[in-house]
């Protein structure tokens, strides 16, 4: 296994150093170079394979369970919890001032994937008390940052993110769950659905980042966003844990519906601003996405191409059995899931860096372009990683066929784990018509600054171009929506001809076969969707 693992760090650095914008996060952070980027991976790589990895087919044969109103996770969760916490990890990117590291967003995407690939599950909890202490950092009250966001980079304290309700899920704008200010107090009461570890017993503390209606304001504009904690003033808040799901994967990652009943809450940020606010979490999240895709995919393609040379089948039948490594068509599957999870791993870090720029930048129009950028990326990353990771999966086990539908591997794990990435923090049809409305129609800045870099290498951007213009004149949302999965593609592959001459050369003519084919197949899916007559 320390081979593999090296072998995802050597890959990481060798794109690393080919990532445009990493010569720009060095400049901006002059402490943080390529023997940084190695200590940290070399570091995470050790932590993902003595401490996380060894918890992840326990945690799926085990799962966690919800006894006498409480959520039990597995028995070692509590111990490996504290050493990613102590090692550094969950602050890695935040303030020095605040228990952090004060290191780029792109040394923990670089890092994130290895404990993904050790356990997708376990690192669901790391995930979202990370993201939750820099939207703490960024919106909460001075005196709440200091006391939580230490807490949770030092893994005393856990947080989560509360959107969902049974009758709100992505249409956001219908939550119910109410937030009432009794004399200065707000007092949280509802539902909430689907939160990955809602409740547990790795922490005494729980921070729930929670939006819940303030006015009668329709839609978004009534909700605001609060913190609310498990426990206020050494009692239990009014929190119940009423069930964990039955999932398909992530058996280590409990699921919870919580209800709320008068809670005692802090406002985040302006009253009616909720959204606005909890996106600063919600990005991390998606970008974390792209990331446990990537960590599903590293694996595979090592499990797999160990296997592959392991097995021996085939050749002629007076001498002996070849490696299936050399069958033709394994081969051409083993380089396919390789390049889809180079390409990923390349796109990853790119948006990684883009996302330091905008942070980080003392020039104002360079934040601007930075973060318009990452906006238009964020969406692309997050979807097509949790289909890479699917994909590269799936493809991996029909590399060892039989064995690979069995519990002796971990493919069909890996399947069933990953297989949700592409379902929380927004569907695919979700992303797909955030990259249309939203990046497109609405503002399209970020789609300038990418079209420029394109032309810049030499892209060809006239379909591309083609297709956007067309989109941006129609003026019927529905004919235009129907279009947004097909484009949704088509800026995958811009992203794919941009990025893949950094791979290896097999892998980038891998990348790119049919490359203008499939422009042209989601060209006409759009022409259809616009003109259906």
């Amino acid at each position: 296994m320390y081979d593999l693992t090296h072998d995802q760090q050597a890959r990481t650095l060798s794109l690393l150093a080919q990532t445009t914008g990493w010569a720009r996060v060095r400049t901006l952070c002059p402490e943080v170079d390529d023997s940084t980027a190695q200590a940290i991976l070399s570091a995470a790589g050790t932590l993902a394979e003595t401490v996380i990895q060894p918890l992840d087919s326990v945690a799926d044969r085990d799962g966690c369970r919800l006894t006498e109103g409480r959520v039990q996770v597995p028995a070692a969760y509590s111990a490996a919890y504290r050493a990613v916490a102590d090692g550094g990890w969950i602050g890695i990117d935040l303030p020095e001032s605040m228990g952090g590291s004060g290191l780029p967003i792109v040394l923990q995407a670089a890092a994130e994937p290895l404990f993904d690939r050790a356990s997708i599950a376990f690192n669901m909890a790391t995930g979202a008390s990370r993201a939750a202490a820099v939207l703490l950092s960024d919106v909460a009250p001075s005196m709440v940052a200091a006391d939580w966001v230490p807490a949770l980079i030092a893994g005393t304290r856990t947080a989560t993110i509360c959107i969902s309700e049974p009758d709100a899920g992505s249409d956001v704008g219908r939550i119910q769950t109410l937030a009432q200010n009794e004399g200065g107090i707000w007092r949280i009461t509802g539902q909430k659905c689907w939160i990955s570890f809602g409740d547990h017993d790795m922490t005494d503390m729980i921070g729930h980042c929670i939006l819940a209606r303030t006015s009668d304001m329709p839609g978004t504009r009534g909700l605001s966003l609060f913190l609310c904690p498990s426990v206020h003033n050494g009692a239990a808040n009014g929190i119940t844990c009423l069930r964990i799901e039955e999932k398909m994967g992530l058996h280590g990652s409990p699921t919870c519906t919580l209800e709320f009943d008068g809670a005692h809450a802090t406002l985040l940020g302006e009253e009616g601003r909720g959204v606005p606010a909890l996106f600063k979490m919600i990005e991390l999240m998606r970008l974390q996405t792209g990331c446990q895709g990537l960590g599903a995919a590293t694996r595979a393609c090592d499990i797999a191409e160990g296997y592959a040379q392991d097995r021996l089948q085939g050749g002629p039948p007076n001498a002996p059995p070849i490696s299936i490594a050399r069958h033709p068509d394994v081969a051409r599957r083993l380089l396919l899931m390789r390049s889809q999870t180079e390409l990923l791993r390349a796109a990853t870090l790119e948006l990684a860096c883009t996302m330091d720029i905008a942070r980080r930048s003392p020039h104002p129009q360079e934040r601007d372009n930075a973060a318009a950028l990452s906006g238009f990326l964020l969406p692309l990353i997050k979807n097509f990683g949790a289909e890479t990771g699917f994909e590269v999966a799936n493809q991996g086990m029909l590399v060892l066929g039989g064995a690979g539908y069995t519990r002796e591997w971990p493919l069909e794990q890996i399947v069933r784990d990953i297989r949700v990435a592409a379902i929380y923090e927004g569907t695919t049809g979700i992303q797909a018509l955030d990259f249309l409305e939203r990046r497109l129609i609405r503002d399209h800045v970020g789609f300038d600054v990418f079209s420029e870099i394109a032309a810049a290498c030499d892209l060809d951007l006239g379909l591309f171009a083609k297709m956007a213009e067309r989109l941006i004149a129609c003026d019927d949302p529905e004919r235009r929506q129907r279009a947004a999965d097909a484009w949704f593609r088509i800026g995958w592959l811009m992203v794919t001809a941009w990025l893949s001459p950094r791979l290896a050369p097999n892998e980038a003519r891998c990348a790119m076969l049919a490359w203008a084919e499939r422009m042209s197949v989601h060209a006409a899916q759009i022409s259809d969707a616009l003109d259906p007559d």
